[in-house]
């Protein structure tokens, strides 16, 4: 049993696993780029894939590393490096962990994947859930990223059979990458591919750390109004736009006052609530927000036309003027 307290040990979980891997049960959920699950079924004659294509080859490279000194860091504190795996908390992805609370805690409220309401190109990773037949062990979970070049449509594809070509007859067909990517055990995630790992939660802890510090600066400064249920951190965390934005921004030279003002300046779509505080409904509002506390609106001119700057870079004073501000 692992210490609640204590990363898992996971060449001493490779080896339990290992031992019962023939009596493991699995479930499948799919999940799409807004980190919605979704429950699926799978015939009887994957079942002889499943398992070699999900979870064998990945405890085989966490035995043999055992063997050549395959090393576990955390992420966050490690850049990529020769023969180490990466290990953090669940609790820091927080779409990770979201989709796992639905799967455990929420089950009623998932619904069956379909691909007439839900379209199979928004679906961002696949996940599959082992468990023990006697429910002696917690569930783990392997994840594995989905792109688009891994589909194959039934309208545009053909299928061979028998030597013969003839129609796909299927919505549309699926190739799993067979690299090892994600596991999720207890509150540990184990991140096999940097890459995958990071496009599969949207997660950069370095960039998303300082996007953090950023949005505790924002807050002590601006008084904001979110519906319930919303914040400035949850709202970040699903704006990879914002995280990247907020890198670079100042926060301190515009004011309360300045942003409301140079809203209505621009005509842009700014509300405020009786005390005064923005109102931010949702990531429009807050890409909006940012880009007047980063002053990226300017008024042509000339053409007399706004325009939302991409990318700003200051112009020295003019020669014979005192420096501003």
């Amino acid at each position: 049993m692992t210490d609640e307290n204590e990363p898992t040990d996971i060449f001493l979980w490779a080896n339990n696993i290992d031992a019962v891997k023939k009596e493991l049960e699995v479930e499948l959920f799919l999940f799409n780029k807004n980190y919605t699950p979704y429950s699926t079924s799978f015939s009887k004659d994957l079942n002889a894939q499943i398992k070699p294509m999900f979870l064998y080859d990945l405890i085989n490279f966490v035995n043999l590393g055992a063997g050549i000194g395959l090393s576990v860091r955390d992420y966050e504190l490690s850049d990529a490096e020769e023969n180490v795996l990466l290990r953090t908390d669940l609790g820091k992805v927080a779409h990770a962990q979201n989709i796992i609370t639905m799967i455990e805690q929420q089950r009623g409220e998932i619904v069956e994947f379909s691909e007439g309401e839900h379209e199979f190109k928004r679906i961002k990773g696949i996940i599959a859930r082992f468990t023990h037949k006697d429910g002696s062990a917690k569930p783990f979970y392997v994840v594995k990223q989905i792109s688009q070049a891994q589909v194959l449509k039934g309208a545009t594809a053909w299928e061979f059979r028998d030597g013969v070509f003839g129609a796909f007859t299927a919505d549309f067909g699926l190739k799993i990458s067979s690299d090892n990517q994600v596991l999720i055990v207890s509150d540990d995630i184990f991140a096999f591919s940097q890459t995958k790992f990071e496009r599969l939660f949207n997660y950069d802890y370095k960039k998303q750390l300082l996007a953090d510090q950023k949005v505790a600066l924002i807050e002590k400064q601006f008084k904001l109004s979110f519906p319930d249920g919303l914040d400035l951190q949850s709202l970040v965390r699903d704006r990879p736009r914002a995280v990247n934005k907020l890198q670079k921004i100042e926060i301190g030279p515009v004011t309360q006052d300045q942003v409301i003002e140079y809203a209505d300046d621009m005509q842009l779509e700014i509300m405020t609530d009786e005390a005064g505080a923005i109102i931010i409904m949702d990531g429009s509002d807050l890409d909006t927000f940012v880009n007047l506390i980063n002053e990226d609106y300017i008024v042509s001119q000339i053409t007399g036309k706004r325009y939302e700057v991409k990318s700003k870079r200051a112009l020295d004073d003019p020669e014979g003027e005192p420096p501003r501000g």
